[in-house]
């Protein structure tokens, strides 16, 4: 069954409160000029393919993947427009494996946990708006950071493995939303925030970390596994 994100509803009814006061005076209000009722039933239809089109951004389908402990599931639905090693000097110092998804108006925008484990940071940055497929996004926009300490254990020194997903506003995308909390303990494919209009997901990952996908790949968020943490 698929539902509706709760973060979208006031941003769906805005536009189907506007559709109703336009029709009304558009239908039950005595108006000679007829310039102004044209003006009102254009407005009427404006509002109301808003409306659709605000169902349908906020859509969140009920998704389940089965994934072993250590596999990564996609965070975000999108398309993969980048995979390589870089030097992460923002959340875990260290050198690691990037992902990026691009997300566009047309996708799912409900995010989800990648791997189950608990919270170690949650960091915010009010930054710029560039496109999100543009890679100074993951420098220069505003985002949500969330550094996660992995169930995934590191067998030379008993360690556990710790990764970034970054939540990263797009040119139109101008609010994110983040749920979880410092310390607390996620499941691997449970919700915990959305991305409003257009945006990017940047996970950054230990280099030991085995992709199944590629550059240009669609993946779907609490569904589609994106590799695997050896």
């Amino acid at each position: 069954m698929k539902l509706i994100a709760k973060d979208g509803i006031k941003l769906i009814i805005f536009p189907l409160v506007c559709f109703i006061i336009f029709l009304c005076l558009y239908l039950f209000f005595n108006i000679n000029a007829s310039k102004l009722k044209y003006i009102f039933i254009v407005l009427s239809v404006i509002f109301f393919i808003l409306f659709l089109f605000s169902i349908y951004f906020f859509r969140d389908p009920e998704r389940k993947a089965s994934a072993d402990k250590n596999e990564i599931i996609s965070p975000a639905d999108g398309k993969i427009i980048y995979i390589g090693r870089v030097y992460d000097d923002r959340y875990l110092n260290q050198d690691v494996l990037k992902i990026s998804i691009f997300m566009s108006l047309f996708n799912v925008h409900v995010n989800r946990i990648p791997i189950s484990g608990k919270v170690l940071e949650i960091k915010y940055n009010n930054g710029k708006f560039f496109s999100a497929n543009l890679n100074k996004a993951s420098l220069e926009n505003e985002y949500n950071a969330v550094i996660l300490e992995t169930d995934c254990i590191d067998t030379d020194d008993l360690n556990k493995k710790n990764l970034a997903f970054v939540q990263i506003a797009g040119f139109v995308a101008r609010r994110i939303v983040c749920k979880i909390n410092k310390g607390e303990k996620v499941i691997a494919g449970n919700r915990f925030g959305l991305i409003k209009y257009g945006s990017r997901m940047d996970l950054y990952l230990p280099l030991d970390f085995t992709t199944y996908v590629k550059v240009n790949d669609k993946v779907y968020a609490g569904k589609t596994i994106i590799g695997k943490i050896i």
